[in-house]
């Protein structure tokens, strides 16, 4: 029995149990049948049939005719969701008028529809193209947006997406985006631009121009990789421009490239003549990239620059600094965490040829993490120090050069990502042997920590006031969460790349675009509504929320019923002006 229960696989379902589940809904008692079964030992409802009230269940049991022959329930919630917000796009229309297809005689589902359904995918919960016919088929998309689900394979998806050259797919992401951005048009003149970049699982020997080995941002340097740069609007945080590039292409080669394009992205979203601000990081600065927007009077730019080439701005006293006008500094003072606010000193410099604006910031909570970090570091520099020391002294083998040592040393520093002048590593002979020794250089390590905590802004701007520049520097974390979002395991999950040619890359990589922009557009509604719910949380709210289909005697066709949504998912479903009477979707 032992090695039985031992063998089990860990997800599988033990001892399902059916029961009546009771709940009181505005003083009404109404009843489900619940199946329960443990999942990874612990008890978890996997199945939930709505019954009715009384009354009705009370008729169900008078009259065995009334019964029910079989019940199937579908996944409809967040699907439905998915649809109802894309439908505002037409995002198949789109490709289809585009993509001028060889229609064969059979019914498989057109190009653009293959799209659709990978975005839905990857809205709900993202699965491999292999996998996408046994996902749909438990759902109520046939209810949705009917079709055959069993061409939804892998192979159907390589055939259809290979009618799509690189010029078309273009044309189809910028219209798409276009479209999006009039559904949602934003009213701020600022936009932020970052890159990424997401690991493939290629072989070196598979011939791709995107993919390629350069600097992971995940520290997978040793596998091949594809670059992404996103602009999305300040207020908005919407998707309003992408491109693709290779893996080893550096950030400001990249801005430089996009340049162009991103900013007629901006002027044709703004809408005006006025001027426009990017914020970006120090990753795309460069005399080329400041100096083309030097070049263009509607364009000013928010940059971070890097501390190592400008040490005497962090340097500066506290004393200097004054605290910003921010929501969480606020929040903090009303904790009575003063000492934790956000500080910043302005002042003014010559950067890339031209007098700037600077703007010096100090976090004390990210200063502490990063002290703490460092002393983790420095201790384990110590470490590696004494083992050095203990086989130069006797020694050991292969130890016995002062240059080999020193370049041991420097290897280890760079693996810790700290200077390698925090000790002074000193070296002297006793009897004709090799000995060192070797101490702190307190005066390095005190510069070195006066980093910490520190962010230098600087800007062309001279009109904004400090808490303005701050606050806009700080709001890069909307095209940062983005990035998040597409690294999602569950949703959009653009990485790892599973495809192996460029052109499936591409439309793998708008696929997920598109889905992370419906998801916003989502997140946007229900904040309109009055709902405080990430697009995330909906889908998954919603996700539960179930289609049964119920065969009673007599009755050739199936009858159709929507589960009774709880509390969240109404709330939802009335953002978007819809509503669950009786078992029945209806508008309000």
């Amino acid at each position: 029995m032992y090695f039985l229960l031992a063998n089990v696989r860990p997800y599988c379902y033990a001892l399902r149990m059916a029961h009546i589940h009771k709940k009181m809904k505005k003083g009404r008692p109404y009843y489900y049948v619940r199946e329960i079964a443990r999942v990874d030992g612990k008890p978890k409802v996997i199945n939930q049939v709505y019954l009715g009230s009384p009354d009705r269940i009370l008729e169900m049991a008078q009259g065995e005719k009334n019964m029910p022959r079989k019940i199937q329930a579908q996944s409809f919630g967040a699907l439905w969701l998915a649809n109802l917000v894309e439908k505002e796009i037409d995002l198949a229309g789109l490709v289809d008028e585009i993509v001028a297809e060889k229609k064969e005689k059979d019914k498989t589902p057109s190009v653009g529809e293959y799209f659709l359904y990978a975005v839905y995918n990857r809205m709900v919960q993202a699965c491999s193209k292999r996998a996408m016919p046994g996902w749909y088929k438990p759902t109520a998309i046939q209810h949705i947006r009917p079709v055959q689900i069993d061409e939804l394979n892998s192979q159907m998806y390589w055939f259809k997406w290979d009618q799509i050259e690189k010029q078309q797919l273009e044309k189809i992401a910028k219209s798409f985006l276009q479209r999006i951005a009039e559904l949602e048009s934003s009213s701020s003149d600022c936009y932020m631009f970052d890159t990424t970049n997401y690991y493939t699982f290629m072989a070196s020997d598979t011939e791709s121009e995107l993919a390629q080995r350069g600097k992971s941002k995940e520290g997978r340097n040793w596998l091949r990789q594809v670059g992404i740069a996103l602009l999305v609007s300040r207020d908005k945080r919407v998707p309003l421009y992408y491109r693709e590039y290779e893996g080893n292409r550096h950030d400001s080669k990249v801005f430089l490239q996009v340049m162009e394009d991103m900013f007629m992205t901006m002027r044709k979203s703004a809408g005006s003549d006025g001027t426009l601000t990017v914020i970006f990081d120090k990753g795309m600065n460069s005399e080329e990239n400041i100096g083309a927007i030097d070049a263009m009077e509607d364009i000013n730019f928010i940059t971070t620059y890097s501390p190592y080439f400008a040490e005497h701005l962090v340097h500066v006293d506290l004393h200097n600094f004054t605290v910003v006008d921010t929501r969480k500094n606020r929040k903090l003072t009303k904790e009575g965490k003063e000492d934790d606010r956000l500080l910043a000193w302005r002042t003014k410099g010559e950067f890339w040829g031209r007098e700037r604006t600077v703007v010096v910031t100090y976090n004390p909570l990210t200063a502490t993490k990063q002290r703490y970090g460092f002393e983790k570091k420095m201790l384990r520099l110590q470490e590696s120090l004494f083992e050095f020391q203990s086989k130069v002294n006797r020694q050991a083998p292969y130890w016995r050069k002062k240059s080999v040592v020193l370049k041991r040393y420097q290897d280890t520093c760079s693996d810790l990502h700290i200077p390698s002048d925090l000790y002074k590593v000193e070296f002297y002979h006793n009897n004709s042997r090799l000995k060192m020794n070797f101490r702190k250089n307190h005066y390095r390590i005190g510069r070195y920590i006066n980093r910490f905590g520190k962010n230098i802004l600087i800007t062309d701007i001279t009109d904004w006031t400090t808490d303005e520049i701050v606050k806009s520097s700080l709001d890069r974390w909307a095209v940062e969460d983005g990035f998040r979002l597409s690294k999602d395991e569950a949703q959009v999950a653009l990485r790892p790349l599973r495809h192996w040619t460029d052109s499936k890359i591409r439309c793998h990589i708008f696929t997920c675009i598109a889905a992370m922009a419906l998801l916003r557009i989502i997140e946007l509604r229900l904040r309109k509504a009055g709902v405080d719910m990430t697009a995330k949380a909906a889908m998954r709210h919603m996700n539960s929320l179930h289609s049964c289909l119920l065969w009673l005697p007599g009755k050739r066709k199936a009858m159709r019923m929507l589960e009774e949504p709880d509390e969240d998912q109404a709330d939802i479903m009335r953002a978007f002006g819809w509503e669950i009477a009786g078992g029945v979707l209806q508008e309000i």
